[in-house]
This record gives structure tokens, C-alpha cells and sequence, in this order.
């Protein structure tokens, strides 16, 4: 961690000993590692514990028959980059000081700033080996927010967004070092004629990722570890001339009579699914189950990119809206979590928490102190089957892109405005209408009033960020 951060979170600690205290006093334990798999793009109903029927996850399900499943959890956002900022940092999107996918030139997006107090650090503070695996894009190599600079003690991936793109990329980052990966060749721009370089695709991103995942938990047995798994799947590929669900091939749907980028996305799923499966059995080999608590979401809801229909296998489940949207679809998620001997197979939640928890909570596994000015509530009472679930009195999401839009959701009410400060507000019950489909807003002033006054109260401006 550089010297300004331990300075910054050291004092913020000392002077604010009330604000830092954890919202739940435990006697200090042995802590557990930690893993948290984050899947990109993966949509509330693609698992078959949220009900999927057609792609297969066997692993995943199993996870959550072995542990406790969240059904009513949120990303940070509704797109990549300030939803992990929100993981990284407890900080609500609405002030956070990333909002959106900003990029800059030439790879990666507007970096976290070195003053930032990170979960990396909060656990490399508490003596944990930090790891990051995937996809990062929360700053570009040389910048501040590369993840050696936010606490991570390795790293190796993707630094920026549109490189994660690719599955078959020239290069993928070991710390600060580009590692060429062999036999993947990006293809020459067309000529005129429409013609090009064929891409040569040899290495598969995401296969190198599960193996240096299974090597991170291997060489950090002896001590506690973190790792946080940012897999890339099932995101499309974007590219211009590449677009696509690239996978090496189409198993177990190969015989499907599904159209292609469906083919493709399944295929994605089950091979994810399958790999988390063999990260679960070697903690497990190595005798950590007991001592590892394992956690496992998605960034945002699914996408419809690369030729993907996301209605094709239903994969917001009963909820209405995609990535890019902040009705349900687009913002809830799955949340798995595994603790062998600690949480109660089987168990289910409907407790509303969201990506900024992640910091109270690993604060809290850790016996370290919650940084201050976050948002974040420990799940750590739900984990282990306590009454003493603190809540928070709301959540709230903003979005700059498209026109704009904010939501927030209190209790059984969900309010979406689209665009953002001037937009008409709509007003869902969801204990009553889950798929967000009957606008009660004109029945309910007063609530309409109060959700109001909560989005300005959760929203601070900030010049780097501005609808568009």
C-alpha cells in the first residue's frame, strides 16, 4: 500500500474510532480467506438455483445448496466500472468518484485515486496475501489505480474494459509486465475490398485465469488469502469485425438447435460453472472449506450485445430490464456465499444489500475496522444466521448514459427516473409487482414526494461526471 494511503486510512481510524467501529462487535476469531467471483454480464435467471432451465450449472447451484443464496442483492451500477468501484470502495454510486465507463487513451478507464481506501488494503492491513484475477478497469497501466497500487500483492488480467473485450488478446498484464500470450494474432484492418488477416485464436483468456486461480490458492495455503475473481464471461465481444460470444467451442450445446450467440452464451456459463467447480474442489483438497468463505455475483444484469437475446433463456428471470437499465433486471443479482461449518446449507435470504456491503463485511471476517465515509452494512449476521441484521434505510443508483436514469429502492418500493433530476418519476410495489410492470406513482403522491427528496439526498455532483 503507497505511503498517503496508510497515512490517510491510519488517521481516519484513529480520529474516527466511532465511525470505523464495525456496525457488529464480535470477539476476534481465526479470519477465513476470502474468494469473490464476480461473473461479467451474468443476468439474475442465468443460474439454475434463480430458476434457469436450459443452461447448466451444476457447480454453482451446488455452491448454493452448500451455503446461503441472497435473493434480493445488488450490483454498484447497471455497467462494468462504477459497479466495482462500489465493490472496491463502499461508496454508494451517487458519490463515488467513478460513475461511469470514462475511458482513457490509450487502454483502460479513469483510475481510482491513490488516496482511496480499498478493500484490498482494509484485508493487506490485516495481514492477508491480496489477489486480483480478471478484469480490472478501474485504471489504466502507469495510472494510480493500477491494482498493485490499490492493494493488490498481484494481479493479472485485464487493466482496461475494451482490451476484455477479446478472449483471444495479444497480451494480458502479470502485475505491471505485458505477457504475450502465443498464437493469438488481432486481425489487420479490411481493405477496401472487405478483405483481411484471418484472427489466429490459440489461448483462451478465461482458461488462463482458472489456472492462475487455482495456482493463487495453491501458494497461499499456509496464510490468509483474498482473492478476488473477476472473470470475463459471459460478456460479448464488442469489437468491430470480431463481435461475438467467443468461447473455444459449444459443448455441452453443441447438438442444440439454438441460434449461434445463445449456442455461445450457454457455452460460456457452463464452462464458468464448471471452473468454479474445480476452484471450490481444490480449497476444498487443500482442507480450507472450513476456513474459506466463498462468495459468488455478477457485476451487473445481462447484456444484448455480440447477437445475444437476452429473453432468450430468460435471463433476468421474473425481473423486467437488462444491463444499462436500473429497473430490477439490470441491477439485481446473484449472490451466492459457502463457508463450510459456518453458514447453514441451504439457507436463503431476501435481505436487500448490495456490491458496497463487500467492505463491512470482509472488514468485519478480517477483525478489521469498516473505513469511514462508506455505505456499507456487514452481512456477516445474515452469513451466520443472526437476528441482528442491521438494513439500510435505502439503496440508490445512478446512470449517465442513454438519456440518464436514477433509481432507488426502499423496502417493497422501487422508484426509476428517467432522465435523471427531470424525468417523471415511476413507482413500483415489488412485493406486489416483482417484474416492475404496473406504475403506481399517480396512487402514491406522498411516496413519490419522499422518493424524491432521497435522490437528492443520495446524489452529490461531481464536474467529472455529467449526463449525456
Amino acid at each position: 500500500m503507497p505511503s498517503s494511503k496508510v497515512l490517510f486510512f491510519c488517521l481516519t481510524c484513529l480520529l474516527t474510532t466511532v465511525a470505523c467501529t464495525p456496525q457488529t462487535q464480535t470477539t476476534p476469531t481465526a479470519p477465513p480467506n476470502i474468494i469473490l467471483i464476480v461473473a461479467d454480464d451474468l443476468g439474475y435467471g442465468d443460474l439454475g438455483a434463480y430458476g434457469q432451465t436450459q443452461i447448466q450449472t451444476p457447480y454453482l447451484d451446488q455452491l448454493a445448496a452448500e451455503g446461503i443464496m441472497f435473493t434480493d442483492f445488488y450490483a454498484g451500477s447497471t455497467v462494468c466500472a462504477p459497479s466495482r468501484a462500489v465493490l472496491m470502495t463502499g461508496i454508494p454510486v451517487g458519490q463515488n468518484e467513478i460513475r461511469g465507463n470514462k475511458e482513457v487513451r490509450p487502454m483502460g478507464q479513469h483510475p481510482l485515486q491513490d488516496e482511496t481506501v480499498t478493500l484490498a488494503e482494509v484485508l493487506k492491513q490485516q495481514g492477508y496475501t491480496t489477489g486480483l484475477i480478471g478484469k480490472w478497469g478501474l485504471g489504466a497501466p502507469g495510472s494510480e489505480g493500477e491494482p498493485n497500487r490499490q492493494g493488490f500483492d498481484y494481479f493479472f488480467g485485464y487493466l482496461g474494459q475494451r482490451h476484455a473485450h477479446n478472449f483471444y488478446p495479444e497480451f494480458l498484464f502479470r502485475n505491471t509486465e505485458r505477457i504475450p500470450l502465443e498464437g493469438n494474432v488481432l486481425p489487420e484492418p479490411k481493405r477496401e475490398d472487405g478483405a483481411g488477416h484471418s484472427i489466429e485464436k490459440t489461448t483462451y483468456s478465461h482458461d488462463l485465469m482458472t489456472a492462475e486461480a487455482l495456482e493463487f490458492v495453491e501458494t497461499n495455503k499456509e496464510s490468509p488469502f483474498f482473492l478476488l475473481l473477476t472473470l470475463t464471461i459471459p460478456h460479448a465481444n464488442n469489437e468491430a469485425g470480431q463481435e461475438g460470444m467467443e468461447v473455444p467451442d459449444y459443448e455441452p450445446y453443441v447438438e442444440a438447435s439454438w441460434p449461434e450467440p445463445q449456442q455461445g452464451l450457454a457455452s460460456m456459463i457452463s464452462r464458468m460453472d464448471r471452473d468454479i467447480g474445480r476452484l471450490v474442489e481444490k480449497v476444498d483438497d487443500l482442507g480450507l472449506g472450513n476456513n474459506t468463505i466463498i462468495f459468488f455475483t455478477s457485476d451487473n444484469g445481462p447484456h444484448a450485445e455480440g447477437g445475444n437475446d437476452p429473453t432468450y433463456f430468460d435471463s433476468s428471470g421474473p425481473l423486467r430490464g437488462i444491463k444499462r437499465d436500473l429497473y430490477e433486471g439490470g441491477i439485481r443479482v446473484p449472490l451466492i456465499a459457502r463457508w463450510s461449518g459456518t453458514i447453514e446449507p441451504g439457507s436463503v435470504s431476501d435481505h436487500m444489500g448490495y456490491f458496497g456491503d463487500f467492505m463491512a463485511t470482509f472488514s468485519e471476517l478480517s477483525n478489521a475496522r469498516t473505513p469511514v465515509n462508506t455505505n456499507s452494512i456487514s452481512l456477516h449476521p445474515t452469513l451466520i444466521g443472526a437476528a441482528d441484521q442491521a438494513s439500510h434505510p435505502y439503496l440508490y443508483w445512478e446512470f449517465y448514459e442513454r438519456g440518464s436514469r436514477q433509481a432507488v429502492r426502499e423496502g417493497d418500493w422501487k422508484a426509476v427516473r428517467q432522465p435523471m433530476f427531470s424525468g417523471e418519476l415511476e413507482l413500483y410495489n415489488l412485493n406486489e409487482d416483482i417484474s416492475e410492470s404496473v406504475n403506481v406513482a399517480a396512487q402514491h403522491p406522498e411516496k413519490v414526494r419522499e422518493m424524491l427528496s432521497i435522490m437528492d439526498e443520495a446524489h452529490i455532483p461531481d464536474s467529472l461526471w455529467s449526463v449525456r
